[in-house]
């Protein structure tokens, strides 16, 4: 800003002819162009159609190129931009423009959900941000708005060059600027103020001609205010910005709830020449303009850039900003805090059952229900999907967050009612605490998560600490499932398989197919310590096709090599069962000949009835159709209803191992295994019991019906090659 000599020559230094007349007969004389920039055709048609009652002038373009070119062409009063455009963005277009000095105003529309395309908007001086679908009203009230502050614009700049030539259209000019103009003496007091005064603060000039500023000014921004309306600055540091928060009757009518208005004041000292030629100091020169509703929109922006929008939660990055200040707090004061990772358990059955907009209602209803549990001074946030995280500063002992925990487990395990449905819902907490379990913020929340996958694998519906072992446990996981792939490509996978034996005549009617592994440095590991990690990491349905290979090319060797019709069972998992090839893979084993489809058994578990019952139903159907039988493995342990056993094409139930170790004497009563044993006969069904080690378990089993068996009483495990000849000397000496 130039330093000025006296009140009287405000504007004598600023020359605003060549702005006036450029944009008068554009304003005046002309319709207002615009440009429309879309890439899709319907929508760009749209557009027109809805503008073209405007009697404006419409150029249309499709790419980033076609509107720089008309850009560069025509002068333009208004430009409506798209974002998304094929060849490069409108953000890029409204930079090219600044740096041209393009003098158009920009709205811009957009299907940009993210809030930075909107803050990349308003930051490049887009005058509005319209998110589409927008409606009628909004386009042609937002298109109408611009091309009024635009002419008013253009009108300030005419009537600023005839302000030089007088004093009545300078009044004019100043009385109808959309800013407040105002003139305090040296003592802080309004000399003058123009007419818009009254129409932005409620308060006529005669109210603030002889007042001093600070009636104006808010308690809390008066030494800011002296700061900028008493310095006595000259040259080029005789202006100042400054935003201050006012106390009028425009803001105070409207309830006492109402935020107070903001108005940045642009004020430059005034000066002259004094008596002994020395510069003295007149009092203050400003233009004050009305920002309220500018920074309700930043404050608006900056609250959803660090917020959980559904929840109004702190998101990630708010969180992880006062975990690291309570952090360094906590190192001050020598002090502990515990982070909480929470895990919603069933929250994917409510959201698959009713649908989205419910779960996102529960998820509101959950947030509301931690909030209400926490301590003062803890922070709860929403990480995204059903997981929340909370620390708790200032501990006084793990106790403390033991407390809340149970406090969360105990309010989630109500019921919530979502438009009358009924929903019940738990959660897995982990908890890791500063500094014993981490001292950084990434660590403290991997090892909070770890601790809350621990009690899913447990159980769910609990709260667990970090220890220590969980990280070797993750470890060897991951390690675990690094080698399963190699396993794979260097063939350590192998079949082993355990008899079934018919104890009423000694022989051998059936074996079960179990994978092995031969690790190189763990040695001969069983199905159980590797399967469970299969379906995490993808390698579930290439494993089910290996073991189809393998089961078929072992049934051709021993039907070879006249071992009879032995029949082979083997695990189905609900995955291979759902989303693979599996009934076209074992149909063409078997059209590739050398296996009757009777020597291939399938075993399910139970909890295949709950993922998706009908769907399970039709598949084993086909497979029965192909001749193949199918098993329940594990009966009694899942989660299934006895409905099941009549829907389900099922030939044979397996009695778990569980249920065959509690029997312990001949003599005494086991009602689970004399009821799973009433079931297969009532049903028809052939019945075979695991894990069967003592004579004690096998005559017991025997006695009361159940003749087939297997475990380590008659065989253990053992490879094909093994198998075979255990099947020949059995021949030879049945022979």
């Amino acid at each position: 800003m130039k330093q000025i000599a006296a009140p009287n020559h405000l504007f004598a230094d600023i020359d605003l002819g060549i702005l006036a007349e450029k944009v008068r007969s554009r304003v005046e004389l002309d319709p207002p162009r615009l440009l429309l920039v879309d890439d899709e055709p319907r929508l760009l048609q749209s557009l027109e159609a809805l503008l073209k009652d405007g009697g404006y002038d419409m150029d249309l373009a499709a790419t980033g190129k076609e509107a720089l070119d008309c850009l560069r062409s025509h002068q333009y009063d208004l430009v409506l931009l798209d974002l998304r455009l094929p060849d490069f963005g409108g953000h890029e277009i409204m930079d090219i423009m600044q740096r041209e000095g393009m003098s158009a105003t920009v709205i811009v529309l957009s299907g940009e959900t993210g809030i930075d395309a909107a803050i990349g908007a308003l930051q490049r001086g887009a005058y509005d941000y319209l998110r589409k679908p927008y409606s009628r009203e909004a386009l042609l009230n937002t298109v109408g708005n611009a091309l009024g502050q635009r002419k008013l614009s253009a009108q300030n700049a005419s009537m600023a060059h005839q302000l030089e030539r007088s004093e009545k259209l300078y009044r004019y000019l100043v009385d109808s600027s959309p800013d407040v103009i105002y003139i305090l003496n040296k003592e802080g007091h309004f000399s003058y103020v123009n007419d818009r005064a009254q129409q932005l603060l409620g308060l006529s000039r005669q109210e603030l001609l002889g007042n001093h500023y600070s009636a104006l000014v808010h308690e809390e921004d008066q030494e800011r205010a002296y700061y900028v309306f008493h310095e006595r600055r000259v040259g080029e540091r005789a202006s100042s910005n400054v935003e201050l928060r006012l106390r009028t009757p425009a803001v105070s009518d409207h309830g006492d709830d109402r935020k107070p208005m903001v108005m940045s004041f642009n004020s430059i000292g005034m000066y002259g020449n004094g008596q002994d030629q020395r510069k003295e100091y007149y009092g203050t020169y400003g233009v004050a303009r009305d920002i309220t509703d500018r920074k309700r929109a930043e404050a608006l922006i900056s609250h959803q850039a660090y917020h959980d929008i559904l929840t109004d939660l702190p998101n990630r990055i708010l969180f992880k900003d006062r975990l690291g200040l309570a952090m360094v707090q906590a190192r001050r004061k020598e002090t502990e805090l515990a982070v909480m990772f929470i895990d919603l358990d069933r929250f994917k059955m409510v959201n698959d059952t009713l649908g989205h907009i419910k779960g996102d209602e529960l998820l509101q209803q959950v947030a509301a229900r931690l909030k209400e549990n926490m301590r003062k001074g803890d922070t709860l946030a929403r990480l995204g999907g059903d997981e929340f995280t909370v620390f708790l500063p200032d501990l006084q002992s793990r106790n403390d967050a033991r407390i809340v925990a149970d406090k969360f487990l105990e309010c989630l395990q109500q019921c919530f009612f979502l438009d009358g449905h009924e929903v019940h819902i738990s959660a897995s907490i982990g908890i890791s605490i500063y500094p014993d379990d981490g001292e950084s913020i990434d660590e403290l929340l991997r090892h909070a998560d770890m601790a809350m996958y621990q009690v899913k694998g447990q159980g769910k519906n609990s709260y667990s600490f970090y220890d220590s072992a969980l990280q070797e446990a993750s470890y060897q996981k991951s390690e675990l499932e690094k080698n399963l792939r190699r396993a794979m490509e260097k063939g350590e996978l192998e079949m082993y398989y355990q008899p079934q034996m018919d104890v009423a005549n000694g022989r051998i009617v059936g074996v079960e197919g179990l994978m092995r592994w031969n690790h190189p440095q763990r040695g001969l590991l069983s199905a159980g310590e590797f399967l469970p990690y299969t379906e995490e990491n993808g390698l579930m349905l290439p494993l089910s096709d290996w073991v189809l290979d393998v089961v078929f090319e072992d049934l051709r060797r021993w039907n070879a090599a006249g071992m009879g019709d032995l029949q082979v069972s083997f695990n189905l998992s609900p995955m291979s069962l759902e989303r693979g090839n599996f009934y076209e893979s074992l149909r063409a084993k078997i059209q590739e000949g050398g296996v009757s489809p009777s020597q291939i058994e399938v075993e399910i578990t139970e909890n295949i009835c709950i993922r998706n019952p009908q769907y399970a139903i039709e598949q084993l159907n086909r497979l029965c159709e192909l001749g193949i039988s199918v098993a329940i493995d594990d009966f009694g342990t899942g989660y299934s209803s006895l409905a099941y056993l009549h829907r389900f094409p099922i030939h044979t139930i397996k009695i778990d191992q569980s249920f065959v170790r509690e029997i312990q004497s001949e003599h005494a009563h086991f009602p689970v295994v004399l009821a799973i044993i009433s079931i297969a006969k009532g049903l028809g069904l052939n019945l075979v019991a695991e894990g069967v080690e003592t004579q004690v378990q096998a005559s017991y089993l025997e006695r009361h019906g159940c003749t087939t068996m297997q475990g380590y009483l008659f065989c253990q495990p053992v490879t094909a090659d093994t198998l075979m000849q255990m099947l020949q000397e059995r021949n030879l000496t049945t022979s």
